[in-house]
């Protein structure tokens, strides 16, 4: 199964459901596509997600948000990083696409190569 935390509204993440789209096809696999804005993720499924990632939280956050800011998440430890993420999913980079218990932040979608070579 491949799942992406995906917005619609965002051309990297269409650029990236498109290529998992073509991969799960390609190998019969399930593809769940989370639009985390409509859907948004619990703080338990942050910190799961964040496992996956691995690295720092702060990869996973949008910076240029003007919630960033506003918010004062610069200064933030990872539990507040995490706790914005669940309260303004608009925060969340995106896309974010996990296969195999292994987890890319799809920024640019060509990471996804790595991920699914595997």
């Amino acid at each position: 199964m491949i799942t992406i935390y995906h917005n619609p509204r965002c051309s990297k993440s269409r650029e990236a459901l498109t290529q998992a789209e073509q991969f799960s096809n390609e190998k019969k696999l399930a593809l769940e596509i989370v639009d985390y804005q409509k859907t948004p993720l619990t703080l338990a499924q942050l910190q799961d997600l964040h496992r996956t990632l691995g690295g720092p939280t702060s990869t996973m956050v949008r910076d240029n948000e003007p919630e960033y800011a506003a918010l004062g998440l610069a200064q933030a430890d990872d539990a507040g990083l995490l706790a914005a993420l669940a309260a303004h999913p608009k925060l969340l980079q995106r896309p974010i696409v996990v296969y195999r218990k292994r987890a890319v932040i799809a920024r640019p979608p060509q990471l996804l190569d790595q991920l699914f070579a595997i």
